[in-house]
This record gives C-alpha cells, structure tokens and sequence, in this order.
C-alpha cells in the first residue's frame, strides 16, 4: 500500500488491487478516513499510519456501497461509519451484500481475515450538505450514477476532491447495476466546477490527479458516456478489462439503463 500527503491535513493510500483509494483528511482534533483499502494486510496497518501522522480517528466516511470501499470497520470497528441516504438505503435494501462479495473476493484470493464484515449502525449524512470535521466542514455532493448511490467529498481548505467512482485514469466510466447513463453525466456536470477548482481530485481507483489531468478526464468519460452505445474507448483506457466494462456498459444502454 502506497502513501502520499496533499496537504498537511490530507493524506491518501492506495490498495494493491484495483488500486483502490483510502482518504484521510485531518481538521484540529478530528479526522475521518474515506474509504478504504482492501488487502487484510493494508488495513492492519491502517491505524499505524495514523498514529504515525498525528491523525486523530473521529469515525469512517464511505463514499458508496460496493465492498471494497466499505472495509474501514476492518481496520477499526468501533468507528462509525457515514454515507449518504441513497447509500444507507442500498445497504438495507441489500443486508449482507458487502460481506459476501467480500468473502468472495478472499475466497478466490486464498485470503484470511481476522474477522468478518460488520458495518454496525450507519450514521446518515446530509446529501447535498456539509460534515463538521474540527473548525472546517466537508462539502458532500451528490454522485450517483456509477451506482445507485453516493457522495462525493470536497475538502475546501485543502482543495482536494474525494470523487468516489469516477474520474478515473486507469477505469472507464461504468454504469454497475442500479447506475444509469443520464446519472452518471449528471453527476460529471456536477462535479465539473469542483474539479476546475480542485489542486488534486482522487478518484475511487487509480493515481491521485492533478486537477488539469482531472479535468481533462472528466471530459473524456462526459464524451464517452454522450457516445454510447458507439462510443470508442479513451486511448489510455483500452485494456481487457476496460473492454469488458465497455461491453457491459453497452448492454446495460441498449437496454434502456
């Protein structure tokens, strides 16, 4: 798991796998840790690197409900954990959902972990709103689209963008069950002027952005998404597994999603 600061009050790991993003930001004597890493053993360490910064855990934000970003209660499970109402209705509407998909994953990994998945009680935030964190507050912005659900996250003091799934530099766009097409632009159009004002945006996989970069991503995926079902793939985004998404992604369109 790799490591790297912001800004003094920001800090972001990044999982083996999929190179999925964990963000800690830090205001006076709180702090929260946005999503999550993945491996057993980068969450065990997890707490070590906050000790290390001088990051004071106050509780977990999630940016949606797939399991990869939900982990952080591995790592320490008396926090609570925030979303968003579209997020805490797709954990109701689907109970144990992360758990088995996470068990799935470990099982096809040959994984151990110490303990199963349990979110607890979720605290509900308010989306569009803002989060108290210190003498600061985080801006949370509606992102569904990929999903059903979600929030985005802006750290105004900071300049940095928590963006969940999108924006992404190794992923094309893709519309998972629940997601929509016509939510996903929206969610861009929406994100657009915190990206154009953003230092770095981290998007929920792949290397943190400067905004330029963000920016001109972000106008790829809008192109790409106006383009389907005839859409070409982003030059830079082209793999097999890019392809597979891509296909899914024009089944789930023809289809009327």
């Amino acid at each position: 798991m790799r490591v790297v600061s912001l800004h003094p009050d920001v800090l972001v790991a990044t999982s083996r796998v999929w190179r999925t993003t964990c963000t800690i930001v830090r205001n006076g004597d709180e702090c929260f840790v946005i999503d999550s890493p993945v491996f057993p053993d980068e969450l065990e360490v997890l707490p070590a690197v906050l000790e290390h910064a001088g990051f004071p855990l106050t509780g977990l934000l999630a940016t949606h409900a797939d399991w990869d970003h939900l982990l952080g209660r591995l790592a320490f499970p008396g926090a609570a954990l925030g979303v968003a109402p579209t997020t805490a209705a797709r954990l109701t509407a689907e109970p144990g959902a992360a758990a088995r998909e996470m068990r799935a994953f470990d099982d096809e990994h040959y994984l151990d972990r110490p303990a199963p998945l349990a979110l607890g009680q979720l605290q509900v935030l308010p989306v569009p709103g803002h989060c108290e964190i210190g003498e600061e507050e985080l801006e949370l912005h509606p992102a569904d689209g990929h999903t059903a659900d979600g929030m985005a996250v802006w750290i105004g003091w900071a300049r940095v963008l928590v963006a969940g799934d999108y924006v992404s530099p190794v992923e094309v766009p893709m519309l998972s069950e629940g997601g929509s097409r016509d939510a996903y632009i929206a969610t861009l159009r929406r994100l657009e002027p915190l990206v154009d004002a953003a230092a770095y945006v981290v998007p929920g996989h792949g290397e943190v952005l400067e905004g330029a970069r963000a920016a001109a991503i972000l106008r790829e995926d809008l192109n790409y998404l106006a383009k389907l079902p005839d859409a070409e793939l982003p030059i830079a985004r082209r793999g097999e597994a890019q392809r597979a998404i891509h296909a899914a992604n024009v089944q789930r369109v023809r289809h009327g999603s």
